[in-house]
């Protein structure tokens, strides 16, 4: 006897963990299955033990949903990070062209700038002062070239020797420094050369 009931009970524990699929097809015909159901026709799992059911097709979109939010939400970071090498790549470009600028005026004018008076900054190599500002390095370079010239016009500086970014430099204003052959020094903000 308590054979026979071990083999039932074990029977009727296999049967509970077999799936159960509700199909029905598109002209309503309903049919329950123990595989899933064929394409077209409307998958339902149902749970033996709790009575539940889960609807396999909505699971499926609801993946696919996930993944494609999930596809785009890729691609709208990579264009991102695309624009945002663009941009670093103008600023850059704008920076190399502003030096060019000033490499011109002191080869064209060696009676004004000694040979070292606007140094070019390299992009990679940043001294820790303008490196703050890099965002800004165009309109450093730039500007370094009107301070020099700046400072020239006032007729107490025959020479330039440097053209530097000032410690006392901020976020909102931009400090220069020009040092004359004279032993003049000449303090420019942003806004007295942007004028």
């Amino acid at each position: 006897m308590r054979l026979i009931l071990l083999i039932l009970g074990s029977l009727f524990s296999a049967c509970s963990y077999a799936g159960v699929y509700k199909c029905t097809a598109v002209n309503g015909a309903t049919a329950y299955r123990s595989k899933p159901c064929a394409a077209g026709q409307s998958n339902i799992k149902i749970n033996i033990r709790t009575g539940s059911s889960t609807n396999l097709d909505d699971q499926k979109n609801h993946q696919a949903l996930a993944q494609q939010e999930q596809q785009a939400m890729l691609e709208q970071q990579k264009l991102a990070q695309e624009k945002l090498l663009q941009q670093e790549a103008q600023l850059r470009q704008k920076a190399i062209n502003e030096s060019a600028k000033n490499q011109f005026l002191i080869k064209n004018n060696p009676e004004k700038f000694s040979a070292f008076a606007i140094p070019p900054y390299a992009p990679e190599q940043l001294p820790a002062l303008v490196s703050k500002y890099q965002t800004r390095l165009a309109d450093i370079e730039r500007l370094r070239r009107y301070a020099a010239e700046k400072a020239l016009a006032t007729s107490q500086c025959s020479r330039v020797e440097a053209a530097e970014l000032n410690i006392k430099s901020t976020r909102e204003a931009l400090v220069f420094l020009v040092d004359c052959s004279s032993a003049k020094h000449f303090y420019f903000t942003e806004q007295e050369l942007v004028r």
